[in-house]
């Protein structure tokens, strides 16, 4: 059978396949329904991942259920991303209070105008961290 050609021409690698099971054969079938919306979404999706529908949809059920992942909204992805950032923000501030410590420990001068810096830099990170740990609380899912 032939690859088949993409809308610009090209060829496209091969489908990938679900992954066999040490179990053995997968026998349970189940029939799973979408209407052309939603089809059109999770299709995109196991295009977007060079999957085979089937087996996309059989891959992200299994992930979900054994919670080798956690779907989340559009708005959490964008909470967990400032999450990130907020620690490597706070990463660096926690160097350039080492900086400090080592200069001051050196009898070196260090004005207040720097410390004030790096004060008002500290509050206005862990704000940051607050608040997305705040708004992460509030879409949590309560599990049953």
């Amino acid at each position: 059978m032939a690859e088949p050609a993409a809308a610009d021409g090209q060829r496209r690698p091969p489908v990938r396949r679900r992954e066999r099971e040490a179990g053995g054969r997968r026998s349970n079938r189940f029939l799973v329904s979408y209407n052309d919306d939603e089809l059109a979404v999770v299709r995109a999706a196991a295009e977007r991942d060079n999957q085979a529908l089937a087996s996309w949809v059989g891959s992200a059920a299994l992930d979900v259920a054994t919670e080798k992942v956690v779907p989340v909204s559009a708005d959490t992805k964008d909470v967990l991303q400032e999450l990130i950032q907020s620690r490597g923000q706070l990463r660096r501030i926690g160097n350039n209070l080492n900086q400090i410590a080592h200069v001051l420990n050196a009898d070196g001068e260090v004005t207040d105008a720097q410390v004030k810096a790096v004060l008002e830099y500290v509050q206005a990170a862990v704000r940051r961290v607050d608040e997305a740990t705040l708004q992460l609380m509030r879409e949590r899912r309560p599990r049953l």
